[in-house]
């Protein structure tokens, strides 16, 4: 029996913000980072919010959030009597938030804190899921936490909030929609409703990501990549993420690369690795998750004829994206050493194992085959 619970209240679209003036007589503690501050983005929140709220900005959020940066977070959140959290920024910012409120309520005995998420990113879906990454910088390790604790109250999906951002982070985002799209679908705990949520999400993602990278000032673009990143949140927030996640997670930490680049990165080898995909073999029964993936290239209009072909068309069609992004599609190509990858492989493997995401692969992986897998992402 599956469960299916969606507790966040959307509001989308241009003028999504304006849902703000609403909350009026609270003490609000306000997570988000110095950008946000120092570029005067953070106004468009005190615009909107009534007089008889009392604000404190907590804007100490780096990427990756160490855990000492949420544990200051913590103790000021408890210290401000807060009443309502608001998270503005991007994942990270949004994440550490998420963390915050889990451990203000376990260690301070704190109530439930109503929280608002505010993404300015199109990327993560942090905004509706009940997971958060947190990082040990001594350690170069990455801890997801997982708790419907965490999720937040409201989501606010303003498109005017992401217009600013730089077509590389724009690329670097939007794939990690699309991979989280994509484990969602093939995600051994997948089913009717997560399928919808993550095919809408990748078709999406093919038809504006590259419009969005383009021209940050086309509003329908930005907005629809918005939504297809809420889509691929509600998606792998019910059927969980995969063997990509894993890896990303760990080698992501170590060779201090961003996550949806490395995301993009492994994304063609893990397909391929998990459709027991080999080039020019012939026609014998595919896998089940080889099927899964042509089902993808369908919904795309790629052609497909059988599994394999179907497997063939997604892997080209990602490669082609990131193309199109101007991104990199090797370890080499983003200053990656070979010495360094022969010194980690063994800890990234062991740590990909080990990680939650893993779990609902559906393929179960050995740490030759993550090794292998490092192998074609420092130069395929």
């Amino acid at each position: 029996m599956d469960k299916l619970s969606i507790k966040t209240d959307l509001y989308m679209g241009q003028d999504a913000l304006d849902r703000l003036m609403e909350w009026r007589n609270k003490r609000i503690f306000i997570v988000t980072d110095p950008f946000m501050v120092q570029s005067g983005m953070i106004n468009m929140v005190f615009d909107r919010l009534h007089d008889s709220n009392e604000q404190y900005i907590f804007s100490k959020i780096v990427p990756d959030p160490p855990v000492e940066v949420v544990a200051e977070g913590v103790e000021a959140l408890g210290s401000f009597n807060t009443e309502l959290i608001i998270a503005i920024g991007g994942g990270s910012a949004i994440d550490a938030a998420k963390a915050m409120k889990l451990f203000a309520k376990k260690l301070l005995n704190q109530h439930d804190i109503p929280f608002v998420a505010i993404p300015t990113t199109s990327g993560t879906g942090s905004e509706v899921t009940s997971f958060s990454v947190i990082s040990d910088k001594k350690k170069n390790i990455k801890y997801p936490l997982v708790s419907d604790d965490m999720l937040p109250q409201e989501a606010i999906l303003d498109p005017i909030l992401v217009k600013s951002v730089p077509n590389f982070i724009t690329a670097d985002t939007g794939m990690d929609v699309l991979t989280h799209a994509i484990e969602a679908y093939v995600s051994t705990k997948a089913n009717d409703i997560s399928d919808a949520l993550a095919e809408k999400a990748i078709k999406l993602v093919f038809a504006y990501l590259p419009r969005a990278y383009e021209n940050g000032d086309d509003l329908e673009a930005r907005e629809k990549m918005h939504n297809a990143s809420c889509l691929a949140g509600m998606a792998f927030n019910i059927a969980s993420l995969g063997l990509n996640h894993g890896i990303a997670h760990v080698a992501g930490a170590k060779f201090k690369i961003a996550h949806g680049r490395m995301n993009a990165i492994l994304l063609p080898h893990v397909i391929e690795f998990n459709a027991d995909y080999k080039p020019g073999y012939g026609k014998e029964e595919s896998t089940a998750t080889a099927v899964r993936y042509a089902e993808i290239s369908k919904s795309l209009g790629l052609p497909a004829p059988n599994a394999k072909s179907g497997v063939r068309s997604l892997v080209q069609a990602i490669k082609q994206l990131q193309k199109q992004l101007h991104m990199p599609q090797t370890l080499r190509e983003c200053g990656v050493e070979r010495a360094a990858l022969e010194e980690m492989r063994e800890s990234i493997a062991e740590g990909a194992l080990q990680d939650g995401c893993t779990a609902t692969n559906p393929r179960v992986p050995t740490s030759a085959d993550v090794g292998e897998i490092l192998n074609k992402m420092f130069q395929s």
